[in-house]
């Protein structure tokens, strides 16, 4: 059937940040040995050109270009560049995010607070913005906010990064109601325990892994391919209905401590 719900992004062009290691770099290989053109960004252009490299060697296209997403001008220059270079721009994927607190909530200063949110929040806001506006010249797009069931529920050591993934949902919600009207469909991935870089001090601390994986009912963590699914999902026409929704992805984490009989 003509109709029929597709998974290929040939012809599309996707925006990722945090793109030059773990979920970030994941689904940008995805997206591109899915056919989309990749444009890659993070602060350091070394990385992301290791993960451009991958790519080009599957076949695929990608273009690296460093950018903080604390920049409203190196966003809008990005964007930019990414329009001129492929044509437009039909996906946009917020992953970049940062924690430089970890302890009692207490114990953190107003400078986290102004950082975490900053990049985890408003930087979030500053690529959606930016980002729109090109999609409403292609007729529509998708947008995809990397949350965290840290968002969902309070995770020890993590209250700051806890509060701005809440709002990256609810953001998402905001964002998926008012782009409605353009065709661009908004969505969030709440990632469980995923070994990666950010998490490693977690997955690296015998005695915080240990608590952390008895509350996960698969008793492991996920490798970053594992959320590149959901992502492909998201970022295709087979979620044209699909706006303002939350994916899970986390072991089963938010529904419980295993039951074994």
């Amino acid at each position: 059937m003509s109709n029929s719900p597709s998974f290929d992004l040939s012809g599309q062009v996707a925006l990722i940040t945090g793109a030059s290691r773990g979920i970030g770099a994941a689904i940008a290989k995805t997206y591109a040995a899915a056919g989309a053109k990749v444009v890659l960004s993070s602060r350091k252009q070394p990385d992301l050109e290791a993960v451009a490299d991958e790519i080009r060697a599957a076949g695929g296209e990608a273009l690296p270009l460093a950018a903080h997403t604390g920049d409203l001008k190196t966003i809008q220059a990005v964007v930019k560049q990414a329009v001129d270079t492929f044509g437009g721009l039909d996906i946009a994927i917020n992953n970049a995010a940062t924690n430089p607190h970890f302890g009692h909530i207490l114990t953190s200063e107003e400078s986290h607070w102004s950082k975490i949110l900053d990049v985890n929040v408003t930087g979030y806001f500053r690529v959606a913005k930016t980002c729109a506006e090109a999609m409403k010249e292609r007729g529509g797009g998708k947008i995809i906010n990397m949350a965290s069931v840290a968002g969902l529920s309070p995770q020890p050591g993590m209250g700051i990064y806890c509060v701005s993934k809440s709002a990256v949902l609810m953001l998402t919600e905001v964002l998926a109601a008012e782009l409605a009207q353009f065709n661009i469909q908004v969505n969030a991935i709440a990632p469980g325990f995923i070994k990666t870089r950010f998490s490693q001090a977690i997955w690296d601390t015998p005695q915080i892994f240990e608590a952390t994986i008895k509350k996960i009912p698969q008793g492991r963590i996920a490798e970053p391919e594992e959320l590149t699914g959901i992502a492909l999902y998201l970022a295709s026409n087979a979620s044209d209905f699909t706006t303002g929704a939350t994916f899970t992805i986390d072991g089963g984490q938010m529904v419980g401590h295993s039951v074994k009989f």
